[in-house]
């Protein structure tokens, strides 16, 4: 943690370090409006992925100056739907774009009595509708406790945990917003590649899959149960899958193995199907209802697994302005045998 705050210190990006009462660590970066990085108490390896573009100061001072995307790593917050807000030709999917205005977007750190929030104001143009939102995104970060802390019967002697809850608050701003610009918050973890992505269910899921560069997802990577889909992150290219509202638990783990060791990550929030998901399927905008979605990147723009989950929209002429979102997220670290435990009572498989 100490280098790469060092690093982003020196080029300008003054990362911030939160301390929680438990001895999570998180590291904050303004600049993107992520955490950028997340350690126990007694370790200083990062449970998310960091691009390599930011190990060291010559690297990251060359990053940070292009008009490139801006991924460096760990939790951010984008907004859906992708085909309005990424593909600015859309339907012509040949340019995909994050906009600026949203990633890195104009973080400010604004102090408050319990500690800071991050605050971004933003305008973003609607590809079907050819018109300008006006939005506010806020993000707050505190402690998150170990859940299993009161259970007993579980052996944690040798597990290290670190966690967080996050509140984001998404508002349109628009004196008269267009009378269908829906939006709604998208989180998004980035953990370092070749890892499983599990995901908890209430009935028999089948993802629906929204990309699939270099070749499909092999059939023994992507396995459907009767209350769990597992999506194995070790493929060469580019895959994305997507999962209904109607079915999703609100948990999505990413379980790593490492020699004997493991480490486990869990995002934890809330799903409401009778909520408006309004991100789609590229090929069908209509298609709505979407919820959970996991990426595997393996290629030019990087290597890394994704955790995502939406949150039901703000805007339009039936949906309220402005919506709050609270997530957690609980992460361990030891011996596989404990960690698949873990595993076992929080999420399943």
């Amino acid at each position: 943690m100490n280098h790469l705050r060092y690093v982003l210190d020196e080029v300008g990006y003054s990362p911030r370090t939160i301390t929680m009462a438990d001895g999570s660590r998180l590291l904050v970066l303004p600049h993107g409006g992520r955490v950028l990085g997340l350690y126990t108490a007694a370790c200083d390896k990062n449970f998310y992925w960091t691009s390599p573009a930011v190990k060291t100061v010559a690297l990251a001072r060359d990053f940070l100056r292009t008009d490139a995307w801006h991924n460096s790593g760990g939790d951010r917050t984008w907004l859906a739907p992708e085909t309005d807000i990424f593909f600015p030709g859309f339907p012509d999917l040949d340019r995909y774009e994050p906009p600026r205005a949203l990633d890195p977007g104009t973080y400010s750190v604004v102090e408050t009595a319990s500690g800071f929030r991050l605050a971004c104001r933003l305008s973003l143009r609607l590809a079907r509708q050819r018109k300008d939102v006006s939005l506010s995104i806020d993000k707050w970060f505190r402690a998150a406790l170990n859940p299993l802390r009161h259970e007993r019967g579980i052996d944690l002697t040798d597990v290290t945990y670190a966690g967080y809850t996050q509140k984001v608050r998404l508002a349109v701003t628009s004196d008269t917003p267009p009378s269908r610009a829906r939006i709604g918050l998208w989180n998004i973890l980035q953990l370092p590649h070749g890892g499983e992505a599990l995901f908890p269910t209430f009935s028999r899921a089948e993802p629906t899959v929204i990309f699939s560069h270099s070749g499909m997802i092999a059939p023994e990577d992507l396995t459907v149960s009767k209350r769990l889909v597992c999506f194995r992150m070790r493929q060469t290219g580019e895959h994305k899958i997507s999962m209904r509202a109607s079915v999703m638990t609100g948990r999505a783990a990413y379980y790593h193995r490492r020699g004997n060791q493991a480490d486990l990550v869990i995002r934890n929030f809330c799903v409401n199907p009778s909520g408006e998901y309004v991100d789609t399927p590229w090929n069908d905008p209509n298609w709505l209802g979407f919820a959970v979605q996991a990426c595997n990147v393996n290629g030019p723009a990087g290597v890394f697994s994704e955790l995502e989950y939406h949150v039901p929209t703000v805007g339009g002429a039936t949906t309220p302005k402005i919506c709050t979102d609270r997530s957690q997220v609980w992460a361990f670290r030891g011996p596989e045998a404990q960690v698949s435990r873990i595993r076992s009572l929080l999420v399943a498989g």
